[in-house]
């Protein structure tokens, strides 16, 4: 029984949308957009503004944007790329929001992301309480500029566990 993949993302402009088309066409794996119910505007990922509803909800790390729909599937799905610009240091309050509405219980989730100057920093530890505590989260690696498809089914299948053998590769 094949590994059955699946690439979940959120992009605010469009950056980390087309690093997750990518990875899940290089990884052979399905597609899930996380959409916010009320969509972002420019005026909205101002950082320079503390006022902005990006700069609103990082200061707040409760906030939870609410989703514009539930239906990923997780429990069809083994690994999970999970895919976000960096906000702050982590990731947008809008992927615990994803996190917390699915159960991903034994489920594998590595991580994937898209900044402009910074790494992960603490984000997998962020993450980490918005999942059960059997839930595997992995440090991924940053898709910044234009990978391979090579190099993305390299890493991707360094990263997931390799089905036939029940083993990482």
């Amino acid at each position: 029984m094949a590994d059955k993949k699946l690439v979940a993302y959120f992009s605010a402009s469009g950056v980390t949308a087309a690093a997750a088309k990518a990875l899940a066409q290089a990884a052979d794996a399905d597609i899930y957009e996380i959409r916010p119910q009320v969509p972002y505007t420019n005026a909205d990922l101002d950082w320079t503004n503390k006022k902005s509803r990006s700069s609103v909800e990082m200061n707040d790390l409760s906030s939870r944007p609410a989703l514009a729909d539930q239906s990923a599937g997780i429990a069809e799905y083994d690994t999970i790329f999970l895919g976000f610009p960096i906000w702050w240091g982590v990731a947008p309050t809008i992927v615990n929001t994803f996190l917390e509405s699915y159960d991903f219980s034994g489920k594998k989730i590595i991580l994937f992301a898209t900044s402009g100057g910074s790494g992960f920093g603490r984000t997998a530890d962020a993450l980490k309480a918005s999942v059960s505590s059997d839930t595997e989260i992995v440090v991924g690696k940053l898709l910044n500029g234009r990978q391979s498809a090579a190099e993305l089914k390299k890493w991707a299948e360094d990263a997931a566990p390799d089905s036939q053998y029940g083993i990482l590769k």
